[in-house]
Protein backbone atom coordinates (compact mmCIF):
# COMPACT_ATOMS: atom_id res chain seq x y z
CA UNK A 1 0.00 0.00 0.00
CA UNK A 2 1.36 3.39 -0.96
CA UNK A 3 1.01 6.51 1.13
CA UNK A 4 1.62 7.44 4.74
CA UNK A 5 0.81 5.13 7.63
CA UNK A 6 -2.13 7.19 8.74
CA UNK A 7 -4.02 6.72 5.49
CA UNK A 8 -5.09 3.33 6.81
CA UNK A 9 -6.49 4.19 10.20
CA UNK A 10 -7.54 7.78 10.85
CA UNK A 11 -9.05 7.80 14.27
CA UNK A 12 -10.46 10.71 16.21
CA UNK A 13 -10.85 8.98 19.56
CA UNK A 14 -8.48 7.35 22.04
CA UNK A 15 -9.92 3.91 21.23
CA UNK A 16 -11.87 2.40 18.37
CA UNK A 17 -13.50 -0.97 18.78
CA UNK A 18 -14.54 -3.71 16.38
CA UNK A 19 -16.87 -6.28 17.89
CA UNK A 20 -17.72 -9.75 16.62
CA UNK A 21 -20.84 -8.27 15.09
CA UNK A 22 -20.61 -8.15 11.31
CA UNK A 23 -21.95 -4.59 11.22
CA UNK A 24 -19.31 -3.00 13.47
CA UNK A 25 -16.11 -2.19 11.64
CA UNK A 26 -13.13 0.07 12.22
CA UNK A 27 -13.88 3.49 10.76
CA UNK A 28 -12.65 3.67 7.16
CA UNK A 29 -14.67 6.51 5.68
CA UNK A 30 -11.59 8.66 5.06
CA UNK A 31 -9.53 5.96 3.37
CA UNK A 32 -8.29 5.90 -0.18
CA UNK A 33 -9.59 3.37 -2.69
CA UNK A 34 -6.58 1.12 -2.09
CA UNK A 35 -7.14 0.79 1.66
CA UNK A 36 -9.12 -2.02 3.23
CA UNK A 37 -11.30 -2.65 6.22
CA UNK A 38 -9.81 -4.86 8.93
CA UNK A 39 -12.50 -7.43 9.50
CA UNK A 40 -13.73 -9.32 12.52
CA UNK A 41 -12.48 -12.90 12.44
CA UNK A 42 -15.76 -14.73 12.93
CA UNK A 43 -17.37 -13.43 9.76
CA UNK A 44 -16.56 -14.86 6.35
CA UNK A 45 -16.17 -11.93 3.99
CA UNK A 46 -15.16 -11.72 0.37
CA UNK A 47 -11.51 -10.59 0.16
CA UNK A 48 -10.91 -7.21 -1.43
CA UNK A 49 -7.94 -6.39 -3.63
CA UNK A 50 -5.30 -3.70 -3.37
CA UNK A 51 -2.64 -2.46 -5.75
CA UNK A 52 -0.49 -5.44 -6.75
CA UNK A 53 3.05 -5.64 -5.36
CA UNK A 54 5.45 -7.29 -7.82
CA UNK A 55 2.63 -9.35 -9.31
CA UNK A 56 1.11 -10.23 -5.93
CA UNK A 57 -2.42 -9.08 -5.14
CA UNK A 58 -2.88 -8.42 -1.43
CA UNK A 59 -6.22 -9.17 0.20
CA UNK A 60 -5.65 -7.14 3.36
CA UNK A 61 -3.55 -4.13 4.20
CA UNK A 62 -3.11 -2.82 7.71
CA UNK A 63 -0.49 -1.20 9.87
CA UNK A 64 -0.05 -2.63 13.32
CA UNK A 65 1.94 0.36 14.60
CA UNK A 66 1.49 3.89 13.28
CA UNK A 67 1.90 7.54 14.21
CA UNK A 68 -1.10 9.85 14.20
CA UNK A 69 0.23 13.18 12.95
CA UNK A 70 -2.96 14.99 13.92
CA UNK A 71 -3.06 13.97 17.58
CA UNK A 72 0.72 13.40 17.92
CA UNK A 73 0.07 9.97 19.40
CA UNK A 74 1.34 6.48 18.72
CA UNK A 75 -1.45 4.07 17.86
CA UNK A 76 -1.28 0.30 17.87
CA UNK A 77 -3.58 -2.69 17.51
CA UNK A 78 -4.10 -4.30 20.93
CA UNK A 79 -3.17 -7.88 20.08
CA UNK A 80 -4.38 -9.23 23.42
CA UNK A 81 -7.97 -8.69 22.26
CA UNK A 82 -7.87 -10.63 18.98
CA UNK A 83 -9.63 -12.54 17.56
CA UNK A 84 -12.74 -11.64 19.54
CA UNK A 85 -12.41 -7.91 18.98
CA UNK A 86 -10.16 -5.42 17.26
CA UNK A 87 -9.14 -2.43 19.33
CA UNK A 88 -6.72 0.35 18.42
CA UNK A 89 -5.18 2.05 21.43
CA UNK A 90 -3.33 5.37 21.70
CA UNK A 91 -0.13 6.17 23.57
CA UNK A 92 1.21 9.53 24.72
CA UNK A 93 4.23 8.52 26.82
CA UNK A 94 7.27 6.32 26.28
CA UNK A 95 6.61 4.58 29.61
CA UNK A 96 3.21 3.47 28.34
CA UNK A 97 4.84 2.14 25.18
CA UNK A 98 7.35 0.17 27.25
CA UNK A 99 4.50 -1.33 29.26
CA UNK A 100 2.63 -2.17 26.03
CA UNK A 101 5.72 -4.07 24.85
CA UNK A 102 6.04 -5.89 28.20
CA UNK A 103 2.36 -6.81 28.31
CA UNK A 104 2.39 -7.89 24.65
CA UNK A 105 -0.22 -5.35 23.62
CA UNK A 106 2.22 -5.14 20.73
CA UNK A 107 4.42 -8.14 19.94
CA UNK A 108 6.64 -9.49 17.20
CA UNK A 109 10.30 -8.49 16.97
CA UNK A 110 9.99 -5.96 14.10
CA UNK A 111 6.78 -4.45 15.52
CA UNK A 112 8.21 -3.85 18.98
CA UNK A 113 11.32 -2.31 17.44
CA UNK A 114 9.29 0.26 15.54
CA UNK A 115 7.02 0.81 18.55
CA UNK A 116 10.10 1.60 20.65
CA UNK A 117 11.36 4.00 17.99
CA UNK A 118 8.07 5.88 18.13
CA UNK A 119 8.32 5.67 21.92
CA UNK A 120 11.41 7.84 21.67
CA UNK A 121 9.44 10.32 19.58
CA UNK A 122 6.91 10.45 22.41
CA UNK A 123 9.75 10.92 24.92
CA UNK A 124 11.02 13.87 22.88
CA UNK A 125 7.56 15.43 23.04
CA UNK A 126 7.26 14.71 26.78
CA UNK A 127 10.55 16.36 27.65
CA UNK A 128 10.50 19.84 29.21
CA UNK A 129 14.14 20.39 28.28
CA UNK A 130 15.20 23.89 27.30
CA UNK A 131 18.45 22.81 25.64
CA UNK A 132 19.39 20.02 23.26
CA UNK A 133 21.80 18.47 25.79
CA UNK A 134 18.99 18.16 28.31
CA UNK A 135 16.68 16.67 25.69
CA UNK A 136 19.32 14.12 24.72
CA UNK A 137 19.68 13.17 28.38
CA UNK A 138 15.91 12.64 28.61
CA UNK A 139 16.04 10.51 25.47
CA UNK A 140 18.84 8.41 26.96
CA UNK A 141 16.66 7.71 29.99
CA UNK A 142 13.72 6.76 27.78
CA UNK A 143 15.98 4.57 25.65
CA UNK A 144 17.03 2.55 28.69
CA UNK A 145 13.41 2.10 29.74
CA UNK A 146 12.33 0.93 26.31
CA UNK A 147 15.27 -1.42 25.81
CA UNK A 148 14.60 -3.08 29.17
CA UNK A 149 10.98 -3.91 28.29
CA UNK A 150 11.83 -7.23 26.57
CA UNK A 151 15.36 -8.70 26.38
CA UNK A 152 15.37 -11.39 23.69
CA UNK A 153 14.39 -9.68 20.42
CA UNK A 154 17.42 -7.78 19.15
CA UNK A 155 15.25 -5.57 16.91
CA UNK A 156 14.13 -3.61 19.96
CA UNK A 157 17.60 -2.49 21.03
CA UNK A 158 18.65 -2.08 17.39
CA UNK A 159 15.78 0.29 16.66
CA UNK A 160 16.35 2.37 19.80
CA UNK A 161 20.08 2.65 19.08
CA UNK A 162 19.42 3.72 15.49
CA UNK A 163 17.13 6.52 16.60
CA UNK A 164 19.60 7.64 19.27
CA UNK A 165 22.42 7.72 16.74
CA UNK A 166 20.32 10.03 14.58
CA UNK A 167 19.47 12.15 17.62
CA UNK A 168 23.13 12.72 18.44
CA UNK A 169 23.87 13.69 14.84
CA UNK A 170 21.47 16.67 14.97
CA UNK A 171 23.23 20.01 15.45
CA UNK A 172 20.15 22.24 15.30
CA UNK A 173 17.46 23.37 17.72
CA UNK A 174 15.39 21.33 20.17
CA UNK A 175 12.49 21.35 17.74
CA UNK A 176 14.73 20.11 14.92
CA UNK A 177 15.89 17.31 17.22
CA UNK A 178 12.29 16.30 17.97
CA UNK A 179 11.48 16.30 14.26
CA UNK A 180 14.57 14.23 13.46
CA UNK A 181 13.62 11.58 16.03
CA UNK A 182 10.08 11.28 14.68
CA UNK A 183 11.28 11.24 11.08
CA UNK A 184 13.69 8.38 11.83
CA UNK A 185 10.97 6.37 13.56
CA UNK A 186 8.66 6.93 10.59
CA UNK A 187 11.41 6.00 8.15
CA UNK A 188 11.95 2.74 10.02
CA UNK A 189 8.23 1.99 9.92
CA UNK A 190 8.04 2.56 6.19
CA UNK A 191 11.23 0.58 5.61
CA UNK A 192 9.85 -2.34 7.60
CA UNK A 193 6.99 -2.73 5.12
CA UNK A 194 9.35 -2.72 2.16
CA UNK A 195 11.73 -5.16 3.87
CA UNK A 196 8.90 -7.58 4.61
CA UNK A 197 7.70 -7.53 1.03
CA UNK A 198 11.22 -8.26 -0.20
CA UNK A 199 11.47 -11.19 2.21
CA UNK A 200 8.13 -12.41 0.92
CA UNK A 201 9.41 -12.43 -2.64
CA UNK A 202 12.61 -14.30 -1.75
CA UNK A 203 10.84 -16.81 0.46
CA UNK A 204 7.95 -17.49 -1.92
CA UNK A 205 10.46 -19.02 -4.33
CA UNK A 206 10.88 -21.83 -1.79
CA UNK A 207 7.16 -22.62 -1.73
CA UNK A 208 5.71 -25.05 -4.26
CA UNK A 209 2.15 -25.22 -5.50
CA UNK A 210 0.21 -27.61 -3.27
CA UNK A 211 2.51 -27.34 -0.25
CA UNK A 212 1.26 -27.95 3.28
CA UNK A 213 3.26 -25.80 5.69
CA UNK A 214 3.53 -25.89 9.47
CA UNK A 215 3.79 -22.36 10.82
CA UNK A 216 4.72 -21.53 14.42
CA UNK A 217 3.56 -18.52 16.45
CA UNK A 218 2.45 -15.39 14.55
CA UNK A 219 4.71 -13.79 11.98
CA UNK A 220 2.17 -11.94 9.87
CA UNK A 221 1.21 -8.29 9.59
CA UNK A 222 0.46 -8.24 13.32
CA UNK A 223 4.09 -9.07 14.16
CA UNK A 224 5.53 -6.28 12.03
CA UNK A 225 4.39 -2.91 10.74
CA UNK A 226 2.76 -4.56 7.73
CA UNK A 227 2.89 -7.72 5.57
CA UNK A 228 4.84 -10.19 7.74
CA UNK A 229 7.97 -12.34 7.82
CA UNK A 230 7.33 -16.11 7.64
CA UNK A 231 3.60 -15.60 7.20
CA UNK A 232 4.45 -12.88 4.70
CA UNK A 233 6.21 -15.57 2.63
CA UNK A 234 3.06 -17.71 2.71
CA UNK A 235 0.94 -14.67 1.91
CA UNK A 236 3.15 -13.82 -1.08
CA UNK A 237 3.07 -17.38 -2.41
CA UNK A 238 -0.72 -17.40 -2.07
CA UNK A 239 -0.92 -14.10 -3.94
CA UNK A 240 1.16 -15.62 -6.75
CA UNK A 241 -1.55 -18.23 -7.22
CA UNK A 242 0.16 -21.09 -5.41
CA UNK A 243 -2.24 -23.37 -3.53
CA UNK A 244 -0.96 -23.64 0.01
CA UNK A 245 -2.45 -25.09 3.17
CA UNK A 246 -1.19 -24.05 6.60
CA UNK A 247 -1.14 -26.16 9.75
CA UNK A 248 -1.15 -23.49 12.44
CA UNK A 249 0.60 -24.40 15.68
CA UNK A 250 -1.47 -23.13 18.61
CA UNK A 251 1.78 -21.84 20.13
CA UNK A 252 1.23 -22.21 23.83
CA UNK A 253 0.93 -20.71 26.33
CA UNK A 254 -0.29 -17.41 24.80
CA UNK A 255 -1.74 -19.11 21.71
CA UNK A 256 -0.47 -16.60 19.16
CA UNK A 257 -0.99 -19.15 16.42
CA UNK A 258 -4.57 -20.05 17.28
CA UNK A 259 -5.55 -16.45 18.07
CA UNK A 260 -3.56 -14.31 15.64
CA UNK A 261 -2.22 -16.38 12.77
CA UNK A 262 -5.56 -18.12 12.22
CA UNK A 263 -7.28 -14.72 12.27
CA UNK A 264 -4.89 -13.33 9.69
CA UNK A 265 -5.19 -16.36 7.42
CA UNK A 266 -8.96 -15.93 7.42
CA UNK A 267 -8.53 -12.35 6.27
CA UNK A 268 -6.25 -13.44 3.43
CA UNK A 269 -8.45 -16.34 2.34
CA UNK A 270 -5.65 -18.88 2.86
CA UNK A 271 -6.59 -22.46 3.76
CA UNK A 272 -5.58 -23.46 7.29
CA UNK A 273 -6.21 -25.79 10.21
CA UNK A 274 -5.15 -25.28 13.82
CA UNK A 275 -3.13 -28.02 15.51
CA UNK A 276 -1.78 -28.21 19.04
CA UNK A 277 2.00 -27.85 19.20
CA UNK A 278 2.51 -31.52 20.09
CA UNK A 279 0.71 -32.70 16.94
CA UNK A 280 3.41 -31.44 14.57
CA UNK A 281 5.49 -34.61 14.78
CA UNK A 282 2.51 -36.74 13.78
CA UNK A 283 1.86 -34.83 10.57
CA UNK A 284 5.56 -34.59 9.72
CA UNK A 285 6.06 -38.33 10.20
CA UNK A 286 3.09 -39.12 7.95
CA UNK A 287 4.56 -37.15 5.05
CA UNK A 288 1.72 -34.65 5.18
CA UNK A 289 3.96 -31.57 5.53
CA UNK A 290 6.37 -30.22 2.92
CA UNK A 291 7.81 -27.16 4.69
CA UNK A 292 8.20 -25.68 8.19
CA UNK A 293 8.30 -21.88 8.53
CA UNK A 294 8.82 -19.59 11.51
CA UNK A 295 10.33 -16.22 12.28
CA UNK A 296 13.21 -15.20 14.56
CA UNK A 297 13.64 -12.88 17.51
CA UNK A 298 17.42 -13.05 17.39
CA UNK A 299 19.88 -14.92 15.18
CA UNK A 300 23.43 -15.49 16.44
CA UNK A 301 26.45 -15.16 14.17
CA UNK A 302 26.59 -18.93 13.66
CA UNK A 303 22.93 -19.18 12.57
CA UNK A 304 21.40 -20.38 15.85
CA UNK A 305 17.85 -18.98 15.98
CA UNK A 306 16.03 -17.77 19.08
CA UNK A 307 12.30 -17.83 18.46
CA UNK A 308 9.02 -18.43 20.26
CA UNK A 309 9.07 -21.35 22.68
CA UNK A 310 8.33 -24.62 20.89
CA UNK A 311 10.32 -23.77 17.77
CA UNK A 312 13.21 -26.05 18.76
CA UNK A 313 10.87 -29.01 19.29
CA UNK A 314 9.24 -28.38 15.90
CA UNK A 315 12.59 -28.10 14.11
CA UNK A 316 13.79 -31.36 15.67
CA UNK A 317 10.74 -33.22 14.42
CA UNK A 318 11.08 -31.71 10.96
CA UNK A 319 14.78 -32.54 10.77
CA UNK A 320 14.12 -36.14 11.80
CA UNK A 321 11.61 -36.43 8.95
CA UNK A 322 13.79 -34.63 6.38
CA UNK A 323 11.38 -31.71 6.01
CA UNK A 324 13.00 -28.34 5.17
CA UNK A 325 13.00 -25.76 7.98
CA UNK A 326 13.10 -22.05 7.11
CA UNK A 327 13.51 -19.11 9.47
CA UNK A 328 12.35 -15.80 7.98
CA UNK A 329 13.70 -12.61 9.53
CA UNK A 330 15.11 -9.19 8.59
CA UNK A 331 18.83 -8.57 8.90
CA UNK A 332 18.05 -6.40 11.94
CA UNK A 333 17.39 -9.69 13.78
CA UNK A 334 20.97 -10.87 13.19
CA UNK A 335 23.30 -10.27 16.13
CA UNK A 336 26.86 -10.68 14.89
CA UNK A 337 28.21 -9.95 18.37
CA UNK A 338 26.94 -13.27 19.70
CA UNK A 339 29.01 -16.26 18.67
CA UNK A 340 26.19 -18.74 19.15
CA UNK A 341 22.72 -19.15 20.59
CA UNK A 342 23.90 -19.98 24.10
CA UNK A 343 24.65 -16.26 24.53
CA UNK A 344 21.13 -15.10 23.66
CA UNK A 345 19.21 -13.88 26.72
CA UNK A 346 15.95 -15.78 27.17
CA UNK A 347 13.01 -13.96 28.70
CA UNK A 348 11.13 -15.75 31.48
CA UNK A 349 7.57 -14.52 31.69
CA UNK A 350 4.92 -14.67 34.40
CA UNK A 351 3.98 -18.28 35.28
CA UNK A 352 0.34 -17.19 35.30
CA UNK A 353 0.46 -17.30 31.49
CA UNK A 354 0.80 -21.09 31.87
CA UNK A 355 -1.28 -21.60 34.99
CA UNK A 356 -4.13 -19.37 33.84
CA UNK A 357 -5.12 -21.57 30.90
CA UNK A 358 -8.70 -22.79 31.01
CA UNK A 359 -10.55 -25.72 29.41
CA UNK A 360 -14.30 -25.33 28.92
CA UNK A 361 -14.19 -22.39 31.29
CA UNK A 362 -12.42 -24.31 34.05
CA UNK A 363 -8.88 -23.74 35.27
CA UNK A 364 -6.56 -26.47 33.98
CA UNK A 365 -3.89 -26.52 36.71
CA UNK A 366 -4.42 -27.10 40.45
CA UNK A 367 -4.69 -23.88 42.43
CA UNK A 368 -1.35 -24.44 44.18
CA UNK A 369 0.54 -25.51 41.05
CA UNK A 370 3.78 -23.80 40.02
CA UNK A 371 5.06 -23.36 36.47
CA UNK A 372 8.04 -22.32 34.37
CA UNK A 373 7.53 -20.00 31.42
CA UNK A 374 10.51 -19.31 29.14
CA UNK A 375 9.16 -17.25 26.24
CA UNK A 376 11.76 -18.42 23.70
CA UNK A 377 14.05 -21.30 22.89
CA UNK A 378 17.08 -21.58 20.63
CA UNK A 379 17.12 -23.79 17.55
CA UNK A 380 20.69 -24.84 16.65
CA UNK A 381 21.85 -24.03 13.15
CA UNK A 382 22.19 -27.71 12.20
CA UNK A 383 18.37 -27.92 12.15
CA UNK A 384 17.91 -24.87 9.91
CA UNK A 385 17.77 -25.44 6.15
CA UNK A 386 18.00 -21.74 5.28
CA UNK A 387 17.35 -18.27 6.66
CA UNK A 388 15.31 -15.91 4.49
CA UNK A 389 16.18 -12.20 4.74
CA UNK A 390 15.32 -9.10 2.73
CA UNK A 391 18.72 -9.41 1.03
CA UNK A 392 18.27 -12.99 -0.04
CA UNK A 393 18.28 -16.59 1.18
CA UNK A 394 21.16 -17.60 3.46
CA UNK A 395 22.29 -21.22 3.51
CA UNK A 396 25.05 -22.96 5.49
CA UNK A 397 27.77 -22.28 6.44
CA UNK A 398 25.84 -19.58 8.34
CA UNK A 399 28.86 -18.19 10.17
CA UNK A 400 30.26 -17.13 6.80
CA UNK A 401 27.14 -16.35 4.81
CA UNK A 402 25.24 -14.35 7.45
CA UNK A 403 28.05 -11.81 7.46
CA UNK A 404 27.88 -11.55 3.70
CA UNK A 405 24.13 -10.98 3.66
CA UNK A 406 24.04 -8.61 6.63
CA UNK A 407 27.19 -6.66 5.79
CA UNK A 408 30.56 -6.98 7.49
CA UNK A 409 30.11 -3.79 9.48
CA UNK A 410 26.57 -4.53 10.64
CA UNK A 411 26.60 -4.97 14.39
CA UNK A 412 23.15 -4.27 15.88
CA UNK A 413 22.46 -2.69 19.26
CA UNK A 414 26.02 -1.53 19.86
CA UNK A 415 25.87 2.21 19.17
CA UNK A 416 27.17 4.17 22.13
CA UNK A 417 24.42 6.79 21.68
CA UNK A 418 27.08 9.47 21.19
CA UNK A 419 27.03 9.51 17.42
CA UNK A 420 30.09 7.29 17.05
CA UNK A 421 29.89 4.41 14.57
CA UNK A 422 28.91 0.95 15.67
CA UNK A 423 31.84 -1.17 16.73
CA UNK A 424 33.17 -3.44 14.03
CA UNK A 425 33.78 -7.09 14.63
Amino acid sequence: MRGGPNELLKLSHKKQFVSRNFHHFLAVSTLTANALTIRASRVKLRPLSTTPFAGVVSCLTMRTVFWDFESHELKMIDQRRLPGSLEVVSFRTHADVAEAIRSMTVRGAPAIGVAAAFGLALAANESRAQATAMLLSDLETAARTLKASRPTAINLAWAVDNVMRIAYSVSGSIEELRIAVLNEAQRMADEDVEINQRMGQHGAALIDDGDTIIHHCNTGALAVVDWGTALGVIRTAHGQGKRVHVLVDETRPRLQGARLTAWELEQYGISYEIISDNMAGFFLSRGQVQKVLFGADRIAANGDVANKIGTYMLALAAHDNRVPVYSVAPTSSIDLLLKDGSQIPIEERDPDEVLGLQFHGERVAPVNAKARNPAFDVTPNRLITAIVTENGIVRPPFDVNLRKIAGEGFVPAQGDHKGRPYKEK
